[in-house]
């Protein structure tokens, strides 16, 4: 373990987390000084792991990131095995998301948001405008050519954003997250998924006792049966667990 402004980060496979003790310690350590911080934030889950450990493209895309925090329970739980003093919490990317955005709207922070089709992404803007006052400088939905990537990282750029929001599933959101930061470094970047389809209401979320259980892996798979294939593959990541190889 070694820390960073009195924030511990944890190793887990070769992989260093940071270990904070709630989204709101995370949040207020991001927005410190009054001024938000630089880099890219990626949830990190058992999945994930494995992938950094099989896809040479993924784990350069990670491990260039900052911000990796342990998104998944088993993450959580898999630090507190080998660092038995370890306090942290599991923080989900979807309410990082929404807790970064109400601290944007409070202090006036300029937000780019990328990805989503173009009637969620412009209901997310609504919502997020109706709900926190959050000052949007610009967005772009998920389906634009790769012709039109410079025009919008040149966009991002100008708008002055100082945090970008993209929703693009992984490795994508990851890729453009890196090649947007060439453009525009002076910004923090976050990668959410389909975070914008459960803040609008699209897709529904696992209720909050399966969540504070650490089971929303098990919702998802009891409405997404076919989940069981990649569920399957986390027994690697069990045994890691168990034959002390974190």
């Amino acid at each position: 373990m070694n820390s960073e402004n009195n924030v511990p980060q944890y190793d887990i496979r070769g992989i260093r987390l940071w270990g904070f003790r709630d989204m709101a310690h995370f949040i207020d350590y991001l927005f410190a000084n009054n001024q938000v911080k630089n880099g890219s934030l990626v949830a990190m889950n058992a999945e994930k792991v494995l992938t950094v450990e099989s896809n040479p493209e993924m784990s350069a895309l990670i491990n260039v990131a900052e911000y990796k925090y342990p998104d998944g329970i088993s993450i959580v739980r898999a630090i507190r095995r080998k660092y038995p003093e370890a306090k942290i919490s599991r923080i989900a990317g979807a309410d990082l998301w929404e807790g970064l955005m109400q601290r944007a709207g409070a202090e006036g922070t300029p937000v780019f948001l990328i990805g989503g089709k173009p009637e969620i992404l412009q209901q997310t803007e609504e919502k997020l405008r109706a709900q926190w006052n959050v000052n949007i400088v610009g967005s772009q939905n998920g389906y634009f050519t790769p012709e039109q990537r410079d025009g919008l990282f040149e966009r991002v750029k100008a708008s002055g954003a100082a945090i970008v929001t993209v929703g693009m599933g992984s490795p994508k959101q990851e890729i453009l997250m890196r090649d947007c930061r060439l453009v525009h470094p002076d910004a923090l970047y976050m990668g959410i998924g389909g975070t914008y389809d459960v803040f609008t209401g699209h897709v529904k979320r696992a209720p909050k006792l399966w969540q504070n259980l650490g089971l929303e892996w098990l919702y998802r798979l009891i409405l997404q049966p076919s989940r069981l294939r990649r569920q399957l593959k986390l027994l690697k990541f069990i045994r890691y667990y168990y034959t002390n190889r974190l």
